[in-house]
């Protein structure tokens, strides 16, 4: 006689079966945004969490691998690497908008690059990234010279400004922290970017852009641009703004600088 169990023996537990029918709904979020955010990144999904009004923006979360130093090279080791991340986030599900949470690997890599990883997944979706956000937050503005103020080494630098007069306005000067690790540029406390924001600012410049999705401008742009008196566009704000317009989210988000009280045009 056989030892091994018969797959076929029904189960002694029975749940009781509810006896009130259950219609579905769309389930949570209105507006449904994934993000991929890099594996080193403090920052990100904090900023996105507060510049929701509510639960009708709904941000799913996958993590892509990146490496330190913050070069050019390792920036664009995250390409092929883009379409696993995206393929954890609700794979069942809608999705309204994807973002690539990382200004500088989008612009080592460019936007198509990006792209193309992320809709060989999710086929037909808008595929949104901090410096294509923030080019377009800028054009809203009508700039034609901007200052930039960015954390990173200057192999970094040249790539990313580079891709912003490429597609964008012209750069009337570039000030940087100098930092090659996001665990530091993470750590960079506001009130430090608010007066790096100060000095990086310029006479003729129109606006001001701050680059990098793992500094937490997002807490003090509003402020910067108060004491500037002129438009002020940091990655995670640009980032959010679009995607959330973009997924169909029409609401005014005070605190948050100019940008998030304007739809898209």
């Amino acid at each position: 006689m056989s030892s091994v169990p018969s797959t076929q023996s029904a189960s002694a537990f029975a749940a009781a079966a509810l006896k009130a029918q259950v219609t579905l709904d769309n389930g949570p979020g209105a507006h449904r945004i994934g993000l991929i955010a890099l594996a080193s990144d403090y920052v990100v999904e904090r900023d996105f969490m507060n510049m929701r009004l509510g639960d009708e923006v709904a941000v799913f979360v996958s993590r892509v691998l990146n490496v330190n130093p913050c070069t050019v090279e390792n920036l664009r080791t995250m390409g092929p690497r883009l379409a696993d991340a995206t393929s954890l986030i609700i794979p069942d599900g809608r999705l309204d908008a994807m973002v690539y949470c990382c200004t500088s690997g989008t612009a080592a890599m460019g936007y198509e690059t990006v792209a193309e990883n992320i809709r060989s997944v999710r086929p037909g979706i808008p595929v949104i990234t901090p410096i294509t956000a923030g080019l377009r937050a800028l054009r809203q503005f009508k700039v034609e010279r901007i200052a930039v103020l960015t954390p990173y080494t200057d192999d970094v630098n040249e790539s990313l400004v580079g891709y912003i007069e490429e597609h964008g306005p012209h750069v009337a000067a570039t000030t940087s922290f100098h930092f090659a690790n996001d665990n530091d540029m993470a750590r960079i406390p506001p009130e430090a970017i608010i007066s790096a924001a100060k000095e990086a600012d310029r006479d003729d410049a129109d606006a001001l852009f701050i680059s990098c999705t793992a500094i937490r401008a997002v807490d003090v742009v509003d402020e910067i641009e108060r004491m500037l008196n002129k438009p002020v566009v940091c990655a995670n704000q640009a980032l959010f703004w679009e995607a959330a317009r973009t997924a169909g989210y029409t609401a005014s988000i005070e605190g948050y600088g100019q940008l998030l009280t304007m739809d898209l045009l």
